[in-house]
């Protein structure tokens, strides 16, 4: 059968775009469906407009702790231009700069949400579209939390919070995730009342326990004011307010309410049945390959449910692009690469490979290497404030996950994946050389830490020193 296209597309978030702009630049025929914007929800509404919004927080919040120069919030430049500026910002990028990268590509925009009608054929509007390998590369959207009345009130998610044309005198979040956290914080930053509610224990709560007591303390010690094991009973409208009413508390009112509590997925417009794609609730089902039901048509990002990350999103979009033109049994699994992640507050909290709660329910025996800032010249001499690194290793040196909690945690959690990936053992971490004096130097310290508490043992140690005495 002839197709009218090598490749479709459905979604040009960061999946899309990875497959649509590899595919083309392979000589490939693509066509690409977008009912919005390019960059799906990270450019637009989600990563990058909220790491803009954090650095203009962490500007304003610098300079209101500088009492020595003077400054007081309200003496600061207004910031009511601020999502404004951000949005103008990202249309440049969208319209400009993101354009150009698909001029091999033929794009569908904004003729509503492509859907099948059989395996091989799309529908966007008035036109379908043949392809022999379709990629659905759909997101996901903001679920709201299933709480009376919530559906009858202005709620603020991510995909409408940088529209705002002004800061809230006062924020309700709800949730207790890297949205709500990076959000609560961003807000407080830039001069709102805010309070944070959540069903959970606290903060970030199935991660490390001492990083999460971190995030907290400095939470509390910006004002921010954290309600934890609460009961949601119903929301309403009272005049210019939003109240929200707990069983364990009284009406907690502010100018307006935040739900960050998770995605959910809407697969509705894609008629997934014409084509027999098989989903369940997490999402579109997909083997280790990322094809779907259907051999042909493979699902990356969001809409398979495995990680809902953007970076996540655009790794699978490559595994599925390479594993759609190789024999079988050169195909990548895309689960046994390692995600990871950051949450952009201050402290920054990363997070790599497992967790030590799932160590301990599979019998795994490790040890926890910690190295702290506080213990590091150059972290002093910054004034970085406190946080850590903490390897979670095999006796023998294989690192089997990794948490940073502090400044740039972001970007040190990167050598640690590729660590973990590659199972690279500490004693070649050890041999590494790495600058000095970066914070980038910690890793080596987790490296040198192990290796010293090899050195408890007294056999080594006699093992060492015969050694040494038998070389000339």
């Amino acid at each position: 059968m002839a197709y009218d296209f090598d490749v479709a597309v459905i979604g040009l978030g960061p999946a899309g775009m990875a497959v649509s702009i590899m595919a083309s630049s392979m000589d490939l025929k693509v066509v690409a469906v977008e009912a919005h914007k390019i960059g799906g929800e990270c450019m637009n509404v989600g990563c990058i407009p909220s790491k803009a919004m954090l650095r203009a927080a962490a500007a304003r919040h610098t300079l209101v702790q500088l009492p020595q120069f003077g400054m007081e919030a309200q003496s600061l430049p207004p910031v009511r231009d601020l999502f404004p500026r951000i949005q103008t910002h990202l249309d440049y990028i969208g319209s400009q700069k993101t354009r150009s990268m698909f001029d091999k590509v033929e794009l569908i925009l904004n003729r509503g949400r492509a859907g099948f009608v059989d395996a091989h054929t799309l529908q966007a509007g008035e036109r379908t579209y043949t392809a022999k390998r379709i990629f659905i590369c759909a997101g996901t959207r903001p679920a709201l939390p299933p709480i009376p009345g919530i559906e009858d009130i202005p709620v603020l998610t991510n995909e409408n919070i940088f529209a705002l044309d002004a800061v809230p005198e006062s924020l309700l979040v709800i949730g207790s995730g890297a949205i709500a956290c990076e959000m609560a914080q961003g807000f407080a930053r830039l001069g709102s009342q805010v309070t944070m509610v959540m069903r959970g224990e606290g903060l970030l709560w199935r991660e490390d326990p001492e990083g999460t007591a971190l995030l907290s303390k400095a939470f509390e010690a910006e004002g921010i004011r954290i309600l934890t094991r609460r009961q949601m009973e119903k929301v309403e409208k009272d005049g210019a307010q939003v109240v929200l009413r707990t069983r364990e508390d009284g009406p907690l009112r502010a100018a307006r309410l935040l739900a960050a509590t998770g995605r959910r997925t809407d697969f509705a417009a894609l008629q997934l049945e014409r084509a027999g794609v098989a989903a369940n609730e997490k999402g579109i089902v997909v083997n280790r390959r990322l094809q779907t039901s259907r051999r042909h048509i493979y699902a990356c990002g969001d809409c398979n449910g495995h990680a809902q990350l953007s970076h996540a999103a655009m790794h699978q979009g490559m595994i599925a692009l390479i594993n759609s033109m190789t024999p079988w049994p050169f195909t990548y699994d895309f689960r046994a690469f390692p995600v990871p992640w950051t949450i952009f507050t201050e402290p920054a909290f990363s997070q790599v490979g497992a967790r030590e709660e799932e160590l301990k329910k599979r019998g795994t025996r490790y040890e926890a290497i910690v190295v702290r800032y506080e213990d590091y010249g150059a972290a002093i001499a910054e004034n970085l404030g406190p946080g850590f690194l903490k390897a979670l290793v095999s006796p023998l040196g294989r690192v089997y996950g990794m948490t940073i909690v502090g400044h740039v945690s972001g970007e040190l959690i990167n050598e640690w994946t590729a660590i973990i990936q590659n199972r690279i053992r500490l004693h070649r971490v050890l041999f590494q050389m790495h600058s000095f004096p970066t914070m980038g130097f910690l890793s080596k310290r987790v490296a040198e830490t192990w290796m010293m508490r090899r050195m408890k043992s007294a056999t080594l140690r006699r093992m060492a020193a015969a050694m040494y005495r038998l070389m000339p």
